[in-house]
């Protein structure tokens, strides 16, 4: 018997589980598998929705009393590097950016160790073995690339980051950088880098994943100009960070099944050929 995946995406929710951004909630998760002939159009316009990818799942949280967690991106032609983000160029300056396909080496492996331990030894993907580390990187059905950042001098490897190609911009999964480094600012300048890199190809948007005011780890995001919120089902630019104040009530957000059925999907039917 032939089995055939179904045309229309199934959404699911998580149980709900400690937030890992701000202290005392709890995080639920709305996600759908990524799969078939027509993953990046459906990565594309989930994406353009609050969505982010991790591997073959795309997801959005969806907490019941608390609506913080806010996907970001950058405007590419609204964006102007600050004083302090110009010199984070500037101290960057021996690096050299080098794309490749999505799969995993020792090499990103041992960086991405070092990164966990001195910055996330309590996290959740502390105890990511080799070879959940390579699934991260290579269980892509879309177009993605590993951006490589090399020092020219002594030809060390000091950032990675698993960036997707979107139809409207490039969105960065996951970046990791050395930690011996502090004042080169390279998760910054990762940044910085991918914005040259939509500037470059055409593309109007850099999306960060998630902004979530209240969370000093997440702070960074909003130092960027050009920075825009997914909130309310529409993008708006985030004009004035330190004033902004999520909506947290038991009835602030829409049930399970509103939120599904305001999700726009692609043409997921295509005539057979």
């Amino acid at each position: 018997m032939r089995h055939t995946l179904p045309l229309t995406p199934q959404f699911y929710v998580t149980a709900p589980q400690p937030c890992p951004y701000l202290e005392g909630r709890l995080e639920r998760k709305l996600f759908t598998a990524l799969q078939g002939d027509n993953a990046s159009d459906l990565n594309d316009s989930l994406s353009a929705q609050g969505f982010r990818r991790s591997q073959n799942v795309l997801y959005r949280p969806s907490c019941t009393e608390c609506a913080s967690c806010l996907s970001a991106r950058i405007d590419v032609a609204a964006f102007k590097a600050s004083r302090s983000q110009r010199r984070i160029i500037a101290r960057n300056q021996t690096l050299q950016r080098r794309a490749t396909s999505p799969w995993a080496t020792e090499d990103q492996y041992s960086l991405f160790r070092r990164y966990l331990d001195s910055r996330h030894a309590d996290g959740g993907m502390a105890d990511m073995d080799v070879f959940e580390f390579a699934a991260m990187i290579e269980e892509t059905p879309i177009r993605s690339r590993v951006i490589e950042y090399v020092d020219q001098d002594s030809r060390e490897l000091v950032g990675v980051c698993l960036t997707d190609v979107l139809g409207d911009g490039v969105s960065m999964v996951y970046s990791f950088y050395t930690p011996d480094r502090p004042k080169n600012g390279l998760g910054n300048y990762m940044i910085l880098d991918h914005i040259d890199i939509a500037r470059a190809a055409g593309l109007p948007y850099v999306y960060l994943g998630y902004w979530v005011p209240g969370s000093q780890k997440m702070g960074y995001k909003a130092k960027f100009s050009g920075l825009e919120v997914y909130l309310g089902g529409t993008w708006q630019k985030l004009a004035d960070p330190a004033s902004f104040r999520p909506e947290q009530h038991p009835l602030g957000n829409d049930p399970i099944a509103e939120q599904v059925a305001n999700i726009a999907l692609p043409d997921m039917v295509r005539a057979p050929r």
